[in-house]
C-alpha cells in the first residue's frame, strides 16, 4: 500500500507582479470593446486556449458549481458556450438563469470576470457551430449524457462505437444540446500589481449606460 501523502507547503508560494499600472483613461468605454482588446492580448502572448472560462453556476437551491468550458463566440448580446442541456450546468441553468465566468489569463497577469443572465440561443445558431465541428466531437455530443452516472470507459467508447456506425458521417443536432449566453451586467477586469495592489475596474450596466468604477485589491 503507498504510503499517505503528505499534503505540499502552500503558504509560502508567491509571485510578483510587476508592470504598468492600469489608469481608467487606458480603458475604453465599453466593456466589450475592452475584452476584445485584452482578448487580443491573451491570443498574441501564445497562451493555451485563451477562450477557457470558468463558469460558475448554482441551483435553484443556491448550491454552486464550477467548471472549465470554452467561449465559441460573443457580441454586444452577450458570451456563448455550448454545452448539454442535461449535464449539471444545463440543469442549474434551467433553474436559475444566472451565471458567472472567469477568464484566468495568470501569464499575462490579467483575468477578467463577467456576470450575467443566461439564456439559451436559437436552435438555428447552435445547429450552424454543431455542423461546423470535427465529426469526432459531433458524434461525442451523442455518445456522452453529460455528468450521468457510467459505469465505466468501455461503456462510453461501446457507445461512441455504435452512434458512429449509425451515422458515419453528418450525425444530426442532439435534441438536448446546444449554446447558451451569458448576458453581461457586471464585467471587472484586474491586472497584477506590486505588493498585491492590483488595479481592478468594475463596468456596471446602469440605465444610462455602463459606469465604470474602480475596486480596492
Amino acid at each position: 500500500m503507498d504510503a499517505t501523502p503528505r499534503p505540499p507547503v502552500l503558504a509560502g508560494l508567491r509571485r510578483t507582479y510587476e508592470g504598468r499600472p492600469l489608469l481608467e483613461s487606458d480603458l475604453a468605454s465599453d466593456p466589450m470593446d475592452q475584452f476584445t482588446f485584452w482578448l487580443q492580448d491573451a491570443l498574441e502572448s501564445g497562451l493555451p486556449e485563451p477562450n477557457a472560462m470558468i463558469l460558475a453556476t448554482a441551483s435553484s437551491g443556491g448550491r454552486p458549481s464550477a467548471r472549465t468550458v470554452l467561449l465559441k463566440g460573443y457580441d454586444e448580446r452577450g458570451f456563448v458556450f455550448y454545452t448539454n442541456y442535461e449535464s449539471r450546468k444545463g440543469r442549474d441553468l434551467a433553474e436559475n438563469p444566472r451565471a458567472s465566468l472567469l477568464f484566468p489569463w495568470h501569464p499575462i497577469r490579467r483575468q477578467v470576470r463577467i456576470e450575467g443572465t443566461v439564456t439559451r440561443i436559437p436552435h438555428e445558431e447552435s445547429a450552424e457551430y454543431y455542423n461546423s465541428r470535427p465529426y469526432g466531437s459531433r458524434i461525442g455530443a451523442w455518445a456522452s449524457r453529460q455528468s450521468a452516472v457510467v459505469r465505466s470507459r468501455e461503456e462510453l467508447d461501446e457507445r461512441y462505437a455504435e452512434l458512429a456506425e449509425r451515422w458515419p458521417e453528418n450525425p444530426p443536432v442532439p435534441d438536448f444540446w446546444g449554446g447558451f449566453r451569458v448576458y453581461p451586467i457586471e464585467m471587472e477586469f484586474w491586472q497584477g500589481q506590486l505588493d498585491r495592489m492590483h488595479d481592478r475596474f468594475r463596468y456596471r450596466r446602469t440605465r444610462p449606460g455602463w459606469a465604470l468604477e474602480r475596486l480596492a485589491p
